[in-house]
């Protein structure tokens, strides 16, 4: 089993409540949460309580795949970590969230740990830099 880790950081024009807010919203979600080009998320679920559940379908042509995860920690505005569980990923990666006010700008940093090799690692590392860029254009 590996922990290799993905490290991603931006700053966004938007307050820290709303990038945060964005990450609980199954609509928001929805919007955001593509990690190539040409996909769509279907569908996405979230109970955002500690202990609550999400699903995320992202779908790309004809192809569904399904992430899940269980809500770790919720810290408004400061911290949100969660479960990372799908077709690529190792069962209980974990993906932390940590969020700063910057001069009413937000800085996030996402690290998500636990890999089954570094080609998943790597793609994953593309997924979320794409993410976090579809994020910029939501909340901004």
């Amino acid at each position: 089993m590996s922990e290799m880790s993905v490290v991603v950081s931006r700053r966004f024009s938007a307050p820290v409540s709303r990038v945060f807010e964005a990450w609980l919203d199954p609509d928001t979600l929805a919007k955001f949460m593509l990690p190539g080009p040409d996909m769509s998320v279907p569908m996405a679920t979230t109970d955002p309580v500690v202990g609550g559940a999400f699903e995320i379908v992202m779908q790309a042509g004809e192809q569904q795949m399904p992430h899940r995860g269980i809500y770790r920690e919720i810290n408004r505005y400061s911290r949100l970590v969660f479960t990372w569980e799908g077709p690529f990923s190792e069962p209980d990666s974990l993906v932390t969230l940590e969020f700063w006010d910057v001069e009413g700008d937000t800085e996030l940093t996402l690290t998500h740990v636990k890999f089954p090799s570094e080609e998943s690692r790597s793609n994953h590392e593309g997924g979320w830099t794409r993410i976090i860029e579809c994020l910029n254009q939501v909340v901004s």
